[in-house]
């Protein structure tokens, strides 16, 4: 997990930092931190950190009793500190102990460090142990899977599930658990949150002081990359949730690092999330940017992860974002220029330097370009679809009574779905803060909500993009998220629950299956709206289609049929494309989900064309429904018989 640590070299100027930062060589994080190496053969640790500002720095630890005179730090070129101690040694703490601009000291976690302990303790620990990974199939083959099958469980590993005592459980524990059910559940990928170590349990792991560390509170960072090592021999990919758009205003952390804005903006209309009470990361500054990428690639390259979910893009993006008063850029407008170039920056170096890994931005507005390649665009793979998110979600919040006056909330998507390649999200934020659980979102009695839930996933299934489900909702968690607690899991053998557990299994063995429900999702060919108009009803009918040809293994196809009021429908036409026999593929009201297992007339197509298309079936559609069909085969003619 380590790699050779070169000597620090002196002197230590912008330009060799971002030659190292930017090709084969060496990441930032190989020359700044603590190293332990063996110096004209005398054992030890090399420190080193960045703090242009200080007046003195000193490194303080278990090595010299915490005494900030014993191993004070050399100044070199361009605010950086170093010195060798011999003394020092693996699993120590330390800190660097930093007289600031201000004439305060404060005694600092290392920006770099690997390790911390654990809260409400601060201070990073001297690491380096190797690990052996067994991946190497794993990691030799992953793409960005444009046009494969990409269905995310997101997990917060604090609270996913905990010890009989309610302590957290280890890495390695968590990793056999982990991938059981995610294997059993049938999703491709797992996005965990709350990994990079962070100093308050209630911030989720966005307010992150570590960012080249996994949080202590679960073991080593040996035993986490068990945890990755383990879910990619079962199969898994693993992502990881980053934040780079703020940071937390803790004394011990990167805040005001040598008693002036270091890693922040100085001007605190740029430099400051009122909304989060954290500070915002100079993207103007090579060493920040630096900073960022190399703790990009720490993941990425020593952890083997598979991916980053940037959060906050929109965040990142514009400088008025949530704000009153702010700084124009240079061209008066309200676009952050630095953050644009970072971003582009990072995904460009992530692609170069860790092949098949996935970007993904958190993104809420119409940025545009967001997926599409640098220079002319961010350069991410993929782009949290939030507003087909907050569209869907508020359709379904609706009382049925209502949702003819929304129709078109459900069928806006396809205006712009192939503007970018979307993950369709419905993450940790949408069940917090007094919004509900999933279930509970949906309106009417127990039964009706849970209908409506059933609907509400298979429409998600079927609707362009990937799929990513926070946890517990994939059982019906009729509670909000707590991040104290360990998900209810005895509701998972509750028949009510069950029923939509099976049904998310069901949805995505169909979706693995089927290359209609994937390969089309960014081509306006891969989506074909037959019935997006009866309002009236609140029926909606759309087939998928995979558009390669035939002899390249395309051409699948299936039909999706909603019905998304509490009244049953009884042989409702429908136009196919195709005369012949089709069967149910799935029903949201089969009695394995929950349903009440309506069952349906001949499924043979009609030569009388219907919604623009040539035949037409007669179905009977249950109440809060969704039925997935696919075509059989052509009714032979009666000279054929």
């Amino acid at each position: 997990m380590s790699s050779p640590v070169p000597a620090l070299p002196l002197p230590l100027d912008h330009g060799h930092l971002q030659k190292l930062v930017t090709a084969d060589l060496v990441r930032p994080d190989h020359l700044l931190g603590a190293h332990p190496v063996t110096e004209n053969g005398v054992e030890g640790v090399r420190f080193a950190v960045w703090a242009p500002n200080a007046h003195h720095v000193s490194v303080v630890g278990d090595f010299n009793g915490w005494n900030g005179h014993d191993n004070p730090l050399r100044r070199l070129e361009f605010g950086f500190w170093g010195a060798f101690v011999p003394s020092a040694r693996h699993g120590q703490r330390y800190k660097f102990r930093v007289t600031g601009a201000n004439g305060q000291t404060v005694d600092k976690t290392d920006p770099y460090g690997t390790f911390t302990e654990v809260r409400p303790g601060t201070a990073s620990i001297i690491w380096q142990q190797p690990f052996e990974w067994s991946d190497d199939a794993w990691m030799g083959a992953r793409t960005p899977g444009f046009a494969q099958p990409m269905s995310i469980y997101e997990a917060h590993v604090g609270s996913w599930a905990r010890k009989g005592d309610g302590w957290f459980l280890n890495y390695r524990d968590l990793a056999h658990r982990l991938a059981d059910y995610v294997a059993y559940m049938g999703y491709t990928h797992v996005e965990l949150l709350g990994v990079m170590e962070h100093p308050f349990d209630g911030s989720w792991g966005y307010q992150v002081t570590g960012y080249y560390a996994p949080t202590s509170r679960l073991g080593s960072p040996e035993d986490f990359a068990y945890l990755v090592n383990h879910l990619h021999e079962r199969g898994i990919g693993v992502l990881l949730d980053w934040v780079p758009g703020h940071f937390p205003t803790d004394e011990a952390g990167l805040a005001h690092f040598d008693g002036a804005p270091l890693y922040e903006y100085a001007d605190p209309r740029k430099g400051f999330h009122f909304d989060w009470n954290t500070y915002i990361f100079d993207y103007g500054r090579s060493e920040v940017v630096m900073f960022l990428i190399g703790s990009a690639l720490k993941w990425l390259q020593d952890f083997h992860i598979d991916g980053l979910r940037v959060d906050a893009v929109a965040s990142m993006l514009y400088l008025d974002f949530s704000r009153t008063e702010w700084v124009p850029n240079i061209h008066g407008g309200r676009e952050n220029l630095e953050a644009i170039a970072f971003l582009k920056r990072l995904n460009e170096v992530v692609h170069h330097m860790a092949p098949g890994a996935i970007m993904i931005a958190e993104e809420s507005t119409a940025f545009p370009g967001v997926t599409s390649p640098t220079p002319f665009g961010l350069g991410f793979d993929y782009k949290w679809a939030m507003g087909w998110m907050n569209d869907t979600l508020s359709y379904f919040e609706q009382d049925p009574i209502y949702r003819k006056y929304h129709h078109h909330k459900l069928t806006f998507f396809n205006v712009y779905r192939t503007g970018e390649r979307y993950v369709l999200a419905i993450s940790h934020d949408e069940v917090v803060h007094l919004k509900k659980s999933l279930v509970l979102k949906m309106p009417g009695d127990w039964y009706m909500q849970r209908a409506g839930y059933r609907a509400f996933l298979a429409t998600m299934w079927t609707t362009p993009g990937k799929k990513l489900l926070f946890m517990g909702q994939e059982f019906a968690q009729p509670t909000e998220w707590n991040h104290d607690e360990a998900l209810p899991w005895h509701l998972a053998d509750v028949p009510d629950h069950r029923g939509v557990m099976n049904l998310v299994r069901r949805l995505n063995a169909l979706y693995r299956e089927r290359p209609d429900l994937y390969v089309g999702d960014t081509l306006e060919a891969g989506q074909l709206w037959v019935s997006a108009d009866d309002a009236e009803s609140s029926v909606y009918a759309y087939i998928r289609r995979d558009p390669r040809p035939e002899a390249e293994g395309g051409g699948t196809w299936s039909l999706t049929v909603a019905n998304l009021t509490p009244v049953y429908r009884e042989r409702y036409p429908i136009g196919v494309p195709k005369g012949g026999e089709y069967r149910v593929l799935l029903s949201t009201d089969d009695g394995e989900y929950g349903g009440f297992g309506t069952q349906q007339p001949d499924l043979t197509a009609r030569e009388d064309g219907w919604n623009g298309q040539t035949h037409h079936l007669r179905l009977n559609l249950p109440p809060m429904s969704v039925l997935i069909l696919d075509h059989v085969g052509e009714t032979p003619r009666s000279e054929d018989r």
